[in-house]
């Protein structure tokens, strides 16, 4: 099943059980999904966004969710922290299985060792070379604070 029949179903059963914060979620993502489709057309691909393109969209939808969360946190609005940490539970549902930090922290080391970088300046190698592994499967603000740790 494709991520964006995943969300349909996902909206049938939220809608179902009246959990309004699902449907909210969920509407969010198919909604983002609808724009995104309609330039991918404009673009000339009559058929909308791929999967890759998909799980691209909700990491940036997790992400922004994130940058949310410490600006609430600055204002101390616990309420709309709750909020957005339940919009982005819902998202990752979505996800593939995220790596943990220590699988993180291997596939760094790994990278570095294939794209043979040794200093900063191949920062950009590393990141771009994870991607293409591991699009999806981890959260790219940690990869960059542990590979900037790894090459200074």
């Amino acid at each position: 099943m494709s991520i964006r029949e995943s969300v349909l179903s996902e909206l049938k059963t939220a809608m179902k059980s009246k959990n309004v914060n699902s449907i909210n979620t969920l509407r969010l993502i198919l909604a983002s999904l609808k724009d995104k489709d309609i330039i991918a057309r404009g673009n000339g691909n009559l058929s909308g966004i791929n999967e890759i393109e998909i799980t691209s969209l909700l990491q940036t939808m997790i992400k922004q969710r994130h940058d949310s969360i410490e600006l609430y946190k600055k204002g101390k609005r616990e309420d709309l922290v709750k909020k957005e940490e339940n919009e982005i539970s819902i998202i990752l549902e979505f996800l593939p299985k995220q790596l943990n930090e220590k699988e993180v922290e291997l596939a760094v080391l790994d990278s570095i060792k294939l794209t043979e970088a040794n200093s900063i300046k191949d920062m950009g190698k590393v990141i771009n070379l994870m991607k293409q592994k591991y699009n999806g499967k981890m959260d790219f603000r940690i990869v960059s604070k542990v590979v900037k740790e790894r090459l200074l």
